[in-house]
């Protein structure tokens, strides 16, 4: 498994870990806690079933940007593209470029060892450009289920013509955001502040089909490798 599907599936992990520890809280909380667990639980569970898939997710960004999540397996392999850069992760390497100069800029490191733990600083520079990837999804939504004092909706919407499951929070701890998540998984929407910048994306078109190009840099970049041994 790569870097990137190790990353979102011990997240997903770690947030339904950290929901059922038990605390000082009555029997009224409980109740109230519980609802809100099983929906950061569902969602994160879509979200990790989504990892063992292959496919392609096309999102609108506001002012006519786009961005994608691109997805594989045997083996592995994923790549996030947003608005300035791309950030692909293989057993390989992982590979981030700048797009914004003349000729793309990319850069190879070593990827992370399966199973070790993992950082959503993975992703700053996607999420910093638009695209929030999803364990920020998941982040938000376990800060949401540990404030008693938010308030969390569900609703069920179609996106790019798939189903999905929606919750509305507001929270003074993670701010007021929606999120949506399709039923294949899939992150199928987003609205709402994410460390301070306001941020929106919104699933345009899904594929269970890959081109085998995405996780590759592109084809005009100058490339560094800085993994040991590298050129």
């Amino acid at each position: 498994m790569p870097a990137a599907s190790t990353t979102l599936r011990m997240l997903a992990v770690s947030v339904i870990a950290s929901l059922t520890v038990t605390g000082c809280q009555t029997f009224e909380d409980a109740g109230v806690a519980m609802g809100r667990s099983e929906l950061v639980n569902d969602l994160a569970a879509r979200l990790d079933r989504a990892l063992e898939l292959t496919y392609s997710a096309d999102y609108q960004l506001p002012g006519g940007q786009r961005a994608a999540i691109v997805q594989a397996q045997d083996p592995a392999r994923s790549t996030y593209t947003y608005p300035g850069g791309q950030l692909t992760v293989t057993p390989e390497a992982i590979t981030r470029c700048t797009t914004t100069g003349a000729r793309p800029q990319c850069t190879l490191i070593t990827p992370p060892t399966p199973g070790s733990k993992p950082t959503v600083t993975l992703f700053g520079e996607a999420n910093q450009q638009g695209l929030v990837t999803p364990p920020v999804v998941v982040g938000l939504l376990t800060a949401a289920a540990l404030d008693p004092q938010a308030v969390i909706k569900q609703s069920d919407t179609t996106v790019a013509g798939h189903h999905a499951a929606c919750v509305a929070v507001e929270s003074s701890s993670s701010g007021d955001f929606t999120a949506c998540v399709t039923t294949e998984g899939v992150l199928g929407s987003f609205t709402g502040p994410v460390d301070g910048k306001p941020m929106e994306l919104a699933l345009s078109s899904y594929t269970a089909t890959v081109d085998e190009g995405a996780f590759e840099p592109p084809a005009d970049a100058d490339v560094v490798d800085r993994r040991p041994g590298g050129s």
